[in-house]
């Protein structure tokens, strides 16, 4: 997402009516995009994008960096979101505990039984997508936001921390634990199959030591991001390389955060946007005038 950013400034800055066009083109569907991740609702989503467009205007013609204009649209979209999303019955609790998040032993020895799993594979098929979108709906908003600013849209830790008003710190734990969820979430769907039953997995027959392996399992985000330092890493593989349940469990979040960053992108209606369009092009016009 933050390409098509970085394109519509530089189409900003081009000045003639095509090229502004086309960047408040890419600049809807960016917003629109994050929203419905967001929402989870598309007249939500809607309404914010028309929203932060409209209220983007006065600032446009003055920003030139791409970054300043990523945490500029995401924090007022997130703002949005965050006022106008419905409430879900099945909304979970606020908190994410990570000892709940862990596997337990009969969990590792399901995973270490059904062999590795493919993201790519899995990204592409429609029915993993709508398993991935309804893991995410049924994050807590304070950290399904940082699941969909970092591993969806794609920015660094420091611009959700920017954008969120987190501590860096913070920002990683709630990421970690974000992700945690899904991965339970996307094994859960699977294992009930399409029709709600569960379906059978193949018992291992090694031995699960669920205790060694908690402390590496709270590290495991840090270690596919490359954030750890040498010796936490080193030690870590070693004991992934003896570890048969770990391996099936770092192999199953892995998967999970790829499919995260190979989600689509959601569109919005090519009518609404292109009506909106026009109130925003004569919007612009006197916005621009106004700073000249």
């Amino acid at each position: 997402m933050r390409a098509d950013v970085e394109k519509a400034v530089s189409l900003l800055q081009r000045g003639d009516d095509q090229s502004l066009e086309q960047a408040l083109s890419l600049l809807q569907n960016t917003v629109f995009s994050f929203s419905m991740k967001v929402c989870g609702h598309r007249e939500d989503a809607e309404d914010t994008m028309q929203d932060v467009m409209v209220k983007s205007l006065p600032y446009l013609p003055k920003i030139d960096s791409p970054k300043a204009l990523v945490v500029w649209l995401y924090k007022v979209a997130r703002n949005r979101c965050l006022m106008s999303r419905r409430k879900s019955k099945f909304a979970p609790k606020q908190n994410l505990s990570l000892d709940e998040l862990m596997p337990d032993r009969k969990e590792l020895e399901i995973l270490s039984g059904e062999g590795s799993v493919n993201p790519e594979a899995l990204a592409i098929r429609s029915e993993e997508a709508v398993r991935l979108r309804q893991a995410v709906q049924r994050l807590p908003a304070s950290y399904r936001i940082v699941l969909v600013l970092r591993d969806m849209e794609g920015l660094t830790d420091e611009e959700v921390a920017e954008i969120t008003g987190l501590r860096s710190g913070t920002v990683r734990v709630r990421l970690h634990r974000a992700r945690l969820f899904v991965r339970k979430d996307l094994v859960r769907q699977r294992q009930h199959g399409s029709n709600g039953r569960r379906v059978p997995k193949p018992q291992a027959t090694h031995q699960v030591r669920p205790s060694r392996c908690k402390a590496m399992f709270a590290e495991l985000s840090n270690y596919l991001d490359e954030r750890l330092d040498d010796s936490l890493c080193d030690e870590l593989e070693e004991h992934m390389e003896g570890c048969e349940p770990c391996q099936a469990f770092i192999a199953s979040l892995e998967s999970a955060v790829e499919q995260c960053r190979r989600s689509p992108m959601e569109i919005p209606d090519r009518k609404k946007t292109a009506r909106l369009r026009k109130q925003l092009l004569l919007e612009y016009d006197r916005a621009l005038n106004r700073t000249t």
